[in-house]
């Protein structure tokens, strides 16, 4: 069941299996097509260091790089970043970073900041960003270790080492934002967008 009213799929500039999951439960017709952009280059280019203007950046660049290359299709970039402060974190390369993250995040509130950004043939037409505010218990060595057993390599695959749909909920005492926003996709923003240009059917 559909409810994209275009002609040609939503092109989503992410390999995300969250995004493209909320993507497919909404009903909307697309195909990804990861952006190839470095994006600790893209940061340090920009100077930015605000966590959400950093996601907003390269929300904007993943989908301008794709679109520039898919004439007249309508593009979604996303991107998100988690902050303790003003200290950014970015996805641990191992399971030592990942223990190591959870010590620093642990009996702590820390943001994750989500965009999203929609282009046409390199142009931005819309863009958005939300906020969740999460809270993470008080962990342990044991705990946390029991944990990274448990979820395994895929610690790696999300900053903070946790994936909130997952074993990742056992870490959290409070969670404030909607679940798309912790997903990485600012969903009903992009949705509202999406139904202006009449490319939804409800």
């Amino acid at each position: 069941m559909t409810l994209w009213r275009s002609k040609y799929p939503l092109i989503l500039a992410s390999q995300s299996r969250a995004r493209q999951t909320l993507l497919a439960n909404a009903g909307i017709d697309f195909e990804a097509v990861p952006a190839k952009l470095d994006e600790r280059a893209a940061q340090q280019a920009s100077s930015l260091s605000a966590p959400g203007d950093v996601a907003a950046l390269l929300a904007r660049q993943k989908a301008v790089v794709v679109s520039a290359q898919h004439s007249g299709r309508l593009v979604v970039g996303a991107d998100q970043t988690l902050a303790l402060g003003t200290r950014l974190f970015s996805k641990p390369a191992s399971r030592k970073q990942a223990a190591e993250q959870l010590r620093v995040l642990a009996g702590h509130s820390h943001q994750l900041h989500s965009a999203v950004a929609v282009a046409r043939d390199g142009k931005i037409l819309f863009e958005a960003i939300a906020t969740a505010r999460m809270t993470m218990r008080q962990l342990g060595d044991a705990e946390i270790d029991a944990y990274l057993d448990q979820a395994g390599e895929a610690v790696t695959s999300s900053v903070g080492a946790y994936q909130l749909e997952g074993l990742g909920v056992h870490l959290f005492e409070r969670i404030e934002g909607d679940h798309f926003t912790i997903l990485g996709l600012p969903l009903l923003s992009l949705l509202a967008f999406l139904r202006s240009e009449r490319l939804l059917n409800v």
